[in-house]
């Protein structure tokens, strides 16, 4: 799949301070109550729904009665899953028109025929990336709310990827930039993630804006030449 969020690393993460009184089996069940979290997230539970749900959860594993048949109403989850996923998509869908109406309103931007929105926060001088070349950036990544959800200075590591095999947004954006430059890139969901939801930070349908620093190009290699056909033969 080509996508960014594919090229990084989403950490389940501990607190430090918590950690530091934790021993390695300790950790090892918070990291299965994140993993547990994050599967959840779709459905994007309210406090009094969670407390429902930390029943039935604590309910199973104790081993005691069931409130309710999970063979009743086990076949619901799924429903409701959908249901939940489309409010959220639905939601984002408008979140992100009205961010990206807000951006082509910023002075210096451009709103090009595929919907992405360039804004150049500084023109670099460097060289300026084709689409097969292997770029070197650093960046940041926020969802319409102005969420962070993603990046590589927070990490301390630029990210470096062939342009091609990104989203097509960063395959538009990136190639408008040269080295030294900075740009803000909005990104309408169709040259996003669409209707996937690539983590619990980014919900379907998603408008994502990335500030994105261009550091380094290094050209594709050039195709190989087909070897030489032999000569014909001389005629005797």
């Amino acid at each position: 799949m080509k996508t960014l969020i594919a090229a990084v690393t989403l950490a389940l993460t501990i607190p430090a301070a918590l950690a530091a009184d934790m021993t390695e089996d300790q950790k090892t069940l918070y990291a299965v109550g994140l993993f547990m979290g994050r599967q959840a997230a779709m459905f994007n539970f309210t406090p009094a729904e969670m407390e429902f749900v930390k029943k039935g959860l604590s309910d199973s594993v104790a081993g005691g009665k069931p409130a309710v048949n999970l063979e009743e109403y086990g076949p619901k989850i799924q429903q409701l899953a959908m249901q939940r996923h489309q409010a959220m998509a639905d939601k984002a869908a408008a979140d992100g028109k009205a961010q990206l109406e807000k951006a082509a309103k910023e002075k210096g931007a451009v709103k090009t025929a595929s919907g992405l929105v360039y804004l150049s926060v500084k023109e670099g001088s460097g060289a300026q990336p084709k689409a097969n070349d292997t770029v070197k950036v650093n960046y940041r990544g926020t969802t319409p709310d102005g969420k962070e959800f993603d990046s590589s200075y927070k990490r301390n590591e630029p990210a470096e990827f062939p342009l091609n095999g990104v989203i097509k947004c960063w395959t538009e954006g990136v190639a408008k930039m040269k080295v030294g430059g900075k740009a803000k890139l909005t990104c309408p969901a169709a040259l996003a993630y669409g209707e996937q939801s690539p983590s619990p930070d980014i919900p379907p349908n998603s408008t994502l804006t990335f500030d994105i620093e261009l550091l380094s190009v290094t050209p594709a290699p050039a195709p190989a030449k087909a070897p030489a056909a032999p000569a014909a033969p001389a005629k005797k």
